[in-house]
């Protein structure tokens, strides 16, 4: 690997999800020049179509930065202090869209998989997650994805990251232009590294709901449900501000991103059984999106390219959830260089 100096690099991101705004926000707060190149703004990626309740979804290999992840978005909702008790509008630009919220998680496995309650426990304490009838109720993070990306990207120009949208067809573009690259392009991580086989699309599908005002709008829904042990029929209902995100679907290998109105019909019937509320409430839209998915979440240094590189992809349908801790994570291994 090129030699480097420790501190004040160059570096380039490339993607402007999630992760790569993370990243480039971590990366800059760390006194580096950081510019993210990218052919797709934050919200036109599957970052937008996320839920996104912290959770670590099918995210094997993460256990360096799933606790990092939590302790950092419960340091962002208590910037505001907009708890699903006092507030559900007030979000500014200077506040980020994060609240705490409280939830039930149905559990159908025997023995269930409770390996997300020892980081939640750690950082929240013992009275964050309580047994209930057929599963667990919590209080964890719930990121308002539309909000929350244009508050980060924001964050990211505010600290002196600059953009460029075009598309990088191979890392030797980048050659004498910068000390080194973080590849944070969900499914087009493998394919810029000379073809990562292990990373593969997850076609999830949901829908929006308009949340009402408890009165004649209909009911106000706060709390989230989780019902998601059977793949084939995952549920999930994520009341944000003035919307709520209903899903979903795990379908591994499909690259189609239109919303199917099979699929639709299939998630409304299993919503609105575990949430009759939503009867009462309009369907506003419908969304598709592929999930980037890999065996393992892929946070390392590659070696083999002119100049330094660094992998930050992978991460399924837990990109929110293990956004900061994959940044950090990253920042540390920019310092290694």
């Amino acid at each position: 690997m090129v030699a480097m100096p420790s501190k004040h690099l160059r570096i380039t991101v490339i993607g402007a999800g999630v992760i790569g705004l993370s990243c480039a926000y971590e990366l800059a707060e760390a006194g580096h020049e950081v510019t993210v190149i990218a052919d797709h703004g934050p919200g036109d990626t599957v970052s937008a179509l996320a839920g996104a309740l912290w959770f670590p979804y099918h995210a094997a290999g993460t256990e360096q930065v799933v606790e990092r992840s939590l302790r950092r978005f419960v340091e962002l909702a208590a910037l505001g202090d907009t708890s699903a008790d006092t507030a559900t509008d007030d979000f500014t630009d200077d506040v980020p869209p994060v609240q705490m919220r409280t939830g039930v998680l149905h559990e159908r496995l025997d023995p269930p998989d409770r390996s997300w309650v020892a980081p939640v426990v750690e950082v929240l304490g013992d009275d964050a997650v309580q047994p209930v009838d057929g599963g667990v109720r919590a209080t964890l993070p719930m990121i308002m994805t539309s909000r929350y990306l244009a508050w980060l990207m924001d964050s990211c120009r505010m600290n002196g990251v600059a953009f460029q949208w075009r598309t990088v067809a191979s890392l030797e573009e980048l050659t004498g232009t910068t000390d080194a690259a973080v590849i944070a392009g969900g499914l087009r991580g493998g394919d810029l590294l000379g073809g990562d086989d292990a990373v593969a699309p997850v076609r999830g599908q949901l829908m929006l709901f308009a949340n009402g005002d408890g009165g004649e709008d209909g009911p106000l829904l706060t709390d989230w449900v989780v019902d998601s042990d059977d793949p084939a029929h995952m549920t999930y209902v994520f009341p944000r501000e003035d919307e709520i995100v209903v899903g979903g679907t795990s379908e591994p290998g499909s690259w189609d991103e239109a919303p199917d109105q099979a699929t639709a019909e299939a998630i409304l019937a299993r919503a609105e059984a575990l949430v009759p509320e939503l009867t009462e409430l309009p369907i506003i839209g419908h969304g598709a999106g592929l999930r980037p998915a890999r065996e393992t979440v892929r946070i390392e240094h590659v070696d083999g390219y002119d100049l330094p590189v660094i992998a930050a992809y992978g991460h399924g349908g837990a990109g929110v959830t293990l956004s900061w801790g994959t940044a950090e994570r990253v920042v540390e291994l920019v310092g290694e260089l």
